[in-house]
């Protein structure tokens, strides 16, 4: 499997796409000032305690305050919060390794034993904001690198359950028992697999120093305020996901460019020269596919195999998937035989499509009706199969007497969801007909106003791909007319992003879209 991640950056957005073998399977839209990510450490006020609920609202920031139970306060809350306080009183850093823990905090204990109101509290992002709710807050703080995870007042060393080599976790404990510093807990993830000592040594002190120089700084921050902030998305995705398979990471924007690289640089030296800086005019995912994907990928229906489709549809408390066979052109020997066939195709794509559109909560499958009970535990094992490669902690129980298969998918951000449909072409969706068989004499007085107006001579209008065609047809073509009178700096080139009558234009010598009122 050849893995390729292609980052497009925009004024707007930042939007991420993971290629394997070609196939769009995960795909991150962000606006550019996203706040309050997964893994951001910050310094909380109590707002209000809520005993019904065992939980308390913690002001972060946020418009929302964020959540916090009981439960997600950790074993350790009491030594995290001694420790906090210390740290604001005193100059200098405390070393965690001479600070005396306190005593675990009850597990059946209540919120108003060990929070108050208007209380200062370190939390960390569990769950974004999702919805209308805030964020989900826990006062287990881990930090995660690339081969470990470090947990401050923990002493506990957590190997992978998917290194499956009992010597492998065995090597891996010890040599971490030996290593790590007391009240430092670690988790060693999967890609620690082989590794040497030197190379885990040098990040498990390169991660205790995050942690050590966030806390110096404490002193200074007042609640609410951020701690210690997650690397950078695309980062982040990096540190998870690159393995050998990765060929590339395409990115459109020369300093986040900078940044992927030196990271890369950091995590596998060597491996730098696999992050690209993409220079070309044509958009990232329009020259390598990718808009074309994700318009066929994101619609209520999706086709996957000889016909069969998939219909998604969402709810405020779960998804529901049906498996139909459609117009399937082969024809199997019997209805059961088709029916499998089918089911074991749309398993792949229902886990494609659980990662792409990042579905959590509950997720219900109605596959088409298979008499044997034998083809239905093959149907459930071809799910758990496919389902590996999902790095979101998920369970899958075995299909029904109905036929449908329940899974729960934990979910930690807003699931991605993406407009496929577009506007009525002779209407803009105003249920009124508008000359649209006008819309060449309507660029060409743009373009006028651009040229002449504006005094722009050098630039490219991007088109929907089929106004491109009608542009570019005949002898002398429409866009030859226009180079002719008025200038051969004018380039009009295809869009997949765009909608059938939407263009813009570019400055071709600053590259940046040109907005004004006249156009």
């Amino acid at each position: 499997m050849s893995a390729e991640l292609f980052v497009d950056v925009t004024p707007s957005e930042l939007v991420i796409a993971l290629l394997e073998d070609k196939r769009l399977v995960e795909l991150r839209r962000e606006p550019s000032n996203v706040k309050f990510a997964v893994g951001d450490i910050y310094l909380g006020k109590v707002k209000k305690i809520m005993p019904g609920l065992n939980a308390a609202f913690v002001d972060v920031g946020y418009e929302k305050d964020a959540f916090l139970h009981y439960l997600d306060l950790g074993p350790q809350f009491l030594s995290l919060n001694k420790y906090i306080q210390q740290a604001k009183t005193k100059k200098g850093s405390i070393s965690l390794h001479k600070f005396k823990p306190e005593n675990d905090i009850n597990k059946s204990g209540t919120i108003s034993e060990v929070l108050s109101s208007g209380q200062e509290v370190l939390v960390q992002v569990a769950k974004e904001p999702i919805s209308t709710k805030g964020p989900r807050l826990t006062s287990e703080i881990s930090i995660a690198g690339r081969n470990l995870i470090l947990i401050p007042f923990s002493d506990r060393v957590s190997v992978s359950q998917k290194i499956n080599s009992p010597e492998e976790r065995s090597r891996l404990k010890r040599l971490l028992l030996s290593i790590k510093p007391k009240n430092y807990g670690v988790i060693i993830r999967t890609v620690a697999e082989g590794k040497r000592v030197a190379e885990l040594d040098k990040e498990l002190r390169t991660l205790i120093k995050r942690w050590e120089d966030a806390i110096a700084r404490i002193r200074d921050i007042k609640a609410p305020g951020l701690v210690l902030g997650e690397i950078g998305r695309t980062s982040a995705i990096l540190r998870d996901l690159l393995n050998p398979s990765f060929q590339s990471v395409f990115i459109n924007n020369a300093d986040v460019f900078r940044e992927v690289k030196e990271y890369v640089e950091l995590i596998a030296p060597g491996r730098e020269k696999i992050v690209k800086l993409y220079r070309g005019n044509a958009p990232l995912f329009d020259q390598f596919g990718i808009e074309k994907q994700i318009k066929a990928l994101f619609g209520r229906t999706v086709s996957f195999k000889s016909g069969a489709y998939l219909i998604i549809e969402h709810t405020e408390a779960l998804h529901v998937i049906d498996v139909n066979s459609g117009n399937r052109s082969k024809s199997a020997s019997d209805q059961e035989t088709n029916a499998v066939e089918v089911n074991l195709a749309a398993a792949e794509e229902i886990a494609r499509q659980l990662r792409l559109r990042d579905m959590g909560g509950i997720i219900v499958v109605d596959f088409i009706d298979m008499q044997s009970a034998e083809h239905r535990q093959q149907v459930y094992e071809k799910m758990k199969q496919v389902m590996e490669s999902d790095r979101t902690k998920h369970n899958i129980l075995p299909l029904s007497k109905f036929g449908l298969m329940q899974i729960t998918r934990q979910r930690v951000r807003p699931e991605m969801h993406i407009d496929t449909s577009e506007k009525c072409p002779v209407c803009h969706g105003k249920g009124k007909i508008t000359p649209s068989i006008l819309f060449a004499d309507t660029l060409n007085d743009k373009i006028r106003f651009v040229v002449q107006e504006l005094k722009v001579k050098r630039l490219t209008l991007w088109v929907h791909p089929y106004i491109y065609a009608y542009l570019k047809q005949g002898f002398p073509s429409q866009i030859f007319r226009w180079k002719l009178n008025l200038g051969f700096g004018i380039k009009v080139k295809p869009a997949d992003s765009l909608a059938f009558l939407e263009y813009k234009f570019v400055d071709d010598k600053t590259k940046k879209q040109i907005v004004h009122p006249g156009i």
